[in-house]
């Protein structure tokens, strides 16, 4: 007995107007179980995604006109979530608590007529006593947290922007192959080298997009799922880590993620190790998420992973296959649910262009908070030995 993932529902994803969270939640919903060939009755359990106000489980439940819920909860990792609720989803199904478990990510940030910048901008915030200590001094959002830690890498291993720049430039050539990316015009890491500092060493391009729509997968038993209408994809092994690095002196910010800790622990579940891993799909808020996950991931050494990155290894063509469908950085912002929806596609083979030569096992990771959380995901388009 195994747990695997049998639907995937995406609206329309980017500059999509028009509809409320719970709306496009809802919609991401039932596309998922259409896509696995399922009622919406067939639904026994639902896992919601923070962020969409109120009461989200049950006022999305009495959307979709789900009655008598087995799993009804809503979970908060930040960007680790959707990793997070897969992980409760298939430990639900296989203790026998529930049968067939949605979980869905919603948002709607973009307003007409208005920046994408503006989207999350608190510069009008008021803030009060310690909070405005921090303001005072420039960290007036996430994008100034995620540059300190960039900073903190580049002093102790070398780390250049060139380096960050490469990753930019391969997960570009993945999103020009792939349909449903916001962002398909290639990039050259002059181009790169060439856009607006957001806060230095952040370049435009090492920053991710935002995106408004949703994104729901279907997690049941493997059994059943083989007999569904799509190919399973089988959830091997799973993990968190959140490892609780203060921002000050002496600390392992910006060197270190949870990463470290969840990903020996996803593969150790799946019986992998890092040299059986075909595909990665990786959260990358920033460039510099992708190349650290890298490192704590194995895959090069501590130090290494702007090196790695600049071989080419990351892109088409490349040694590691990673965010085929040009992740965040330019394909959508959908959390946790950007990485995992690419990694259900390359395990079910139907990338198209992009599909990468190998899908045996997919790693997905997600990092959630100031680099607080993470979750990684093992998939493969093959059950694992004896379940």
């Amino acid at each position: 007995m195994g747990a695997a993932i049998a639907g995937l529902g995406m609206t329309e994803l980017g500059k999509v107007y028009g509809r409320s969270p719970r709306r496009l939640a809802a919609d991401a919903v039932r596309l998922a179980a259409a896509d696995a060939g399922l009622a919406l009755e067939d639904l026994d359990g639902l896992l919601v995604s923070h962020g969409m106000g109120g009461s989200p489980g049950i006022e999305l439940a009495d959307v979709l006109g789900l009655r008598d819920l087995r799993l009804l909860s809503q979970v908060n990792s930040y960007g680790a979530t959707a990793g997070a609720m897969v992980a409760y989803a298939a430990q639900t199904v296989l203790s026998g608590a529930a049968t067939t478990v949605a979980c869905v990510f919603a948002d709607a940030p973009l307003k007409p007529k208005q920046s994408s910048g503006s989207a999350y901008d608190k510069s009008s915030r008021d803030y009060y006593g310690y909070g405005g200590m921090n303001a005072s001094l420039g960290f007036r959002s996430v994008n100034a947290y995620y540059a300190l830690a960039t900073q903190r890498h580049m002093a102790r291993y070398g780390t250049t922007s060139e380096q960050l720049g490469a990753i930019a430039v391969a997960t570009r050539a993945w999103a020009t192959m792939n349909p449903l990316a916001q962002m398909r015009e290639p990039i050259t890491l002059d181009d790169h080298q060439a856009s607006r500092w957001v806060v230095e060493p952040l370049h435009l391009l090492d920053c991710c997009l935002v995106s408004n729509g949703a994104i729901a997968v279907i997690v049941t038993g493997s059994d059943r799922a083989g007999d569904l209408a799509q190919p399973a994809v089988h959830v091997l092994g799973w993990g968190q880590g959140h490892p609780g690095h203060r921002r000050e002196r002496g600390s392992e910010f910006g060197l270190s993620t949870g990463a470290a800790v969840s990903g020996p622990t996803a593969m150790k579940m799946a019986g992998v190790t890092v040299a059986d891993v075909d595909v990665c799909e990786l959260y990358d808020c920033y460039t510099f998420t992708t190349l650290i996950s890298l490192e704590d991931y194995g895959f090069c050494a501590k130090g290494e992973g702007g090196a790695f990155a600049a071989s080419g290894a990351l892109g088409p063509g490349g040694s590691l296959p990673t965010n085929t469908g040009g992740g965040q950085l330019s394909g959508y912002y959908m959390w946790g649910m950007t990485p995992l929806s690419e990694a259900v596609i390359q395990a079910r083979g139907q990338g198209g262009e992009r599909q990468a030569p190998r899908n045996d096992v997919v790693l997905v990771s997600g990092n959630g908070g100031l680099l607080d959380h993470h979750s990684t995901l093992i998939l493969s388009p093959h059950r694992k030995e004896g379940s």
